[in-house]
């Protein structure tokens, strides 16, 4: 059984009393412990998707099941982490990576003592009495990722969580979220418009059409693990990177 199944999603918009299509009869199906990474066109529904998986948009169609079970319009069953950080400014580190145990009733005390072993073991040991503003754009995405898994659900929805980074410590993050989900084991769906970082992390690749969004191409990402950046100079890599780049032309030449 799937971890995650989106069955015949759309999702319609009014504008200008006509109907606007921003997602298309979307049919994911994602295995337990799979990195699964969606890319596409700006404006083809990835977003739309995300929002409708996390319960904070009804679908036009269709419907979300988490391990068999129905959760389309509910919320709280999967966690997610946009691309801002979104950290609370007037808290510390250890403080904003706890306000999802706080919102699920883990008492303060009980909460902090859970997140101090993570901010150690995974680059923020010495930093968790320290606010947003004194961490790097790097560190940031760590604290906000770190309170995403605390929030302990098995399918992480990550929207482009990396795109406002450099391209040094982007990297440096893709290798520590790859450090992270073999050890916590979570299922992920991730966003980027990035194809190095897609086909580097992921297990499975969905793309997207332009507006309407519609899965063109599902495709499987035969490298090893672990990875590294010998990775990016492998002849299986190389040649994913070829094909889905077309695919992208694509629908950019679709566009004009």
């Amino acid at each position: 059984m799937s971890a995650l199944d989106i069955i015949h999603c759309s999702k319609y918009y009014k504008k200008n009393n006509e109907a606007l299509c921003a997602l298309e009869n979307a049919d994911l199906h994602v295995a337990r412990g799979r990195f699964v990474s969606i890319i596409g066109p700006s404006g083809c529904g990835k977003s739309t998707l995300f929002n409708i998986i996390a319960g904070l948009l009804r679908p036009s169609t269709g419907q979300v099941l988490l391990d068999g079970e129905e959760i389309t319009r509910k919320s709280g069953y999967v966690g997610y982490m946009l691309q801002k950080d979104l950290l609370l400014p007037w808290r510390s580190i250890l403080d904003n990576v706890i306000i999802g145990l706080e919102i699920r009733g883990i008492p303060k005390k009980k909460a902090r003592a859970r997140a101090l072993p993570m901010l150690k073991n995974y680059g923020l040991g010495g930093f968790e009495n320290d606010h947003p503003d004194a961490l790097s754009g790097g560190m940031r995405q760590r604290a906000g990722l770190i309170r995403t898994l605390l929030y302990d659900r098995d399918v992480l929805l990550l929207d482009e969580p990396f795109g406002a980074l450099d391209a040094q410590t982007r990297m440096q993050m893709q290798n520590w979220l790859l450090e992270i989900w073999n050890d916590f084991k979570k299922t992920i769906l991730f966003v980027t418009h990035d194809i190095d970082e897609a086909i580097y992390l992921s297990d499975e690749i969905y793309v997207f059409t332009h507006r309407p969004g519609k899965i063109k191409a599902h495709i499987e990402v035969d490298l090893p693990r672990p990875r590294n950046e010998k990775t990016l100079m492998n002849d299986r890599f190389l040649e994913l990177k070829r094909e889905l780049l077309l695919m992208l032309r694509e629908e950019h030449g679709s566009t004009e």
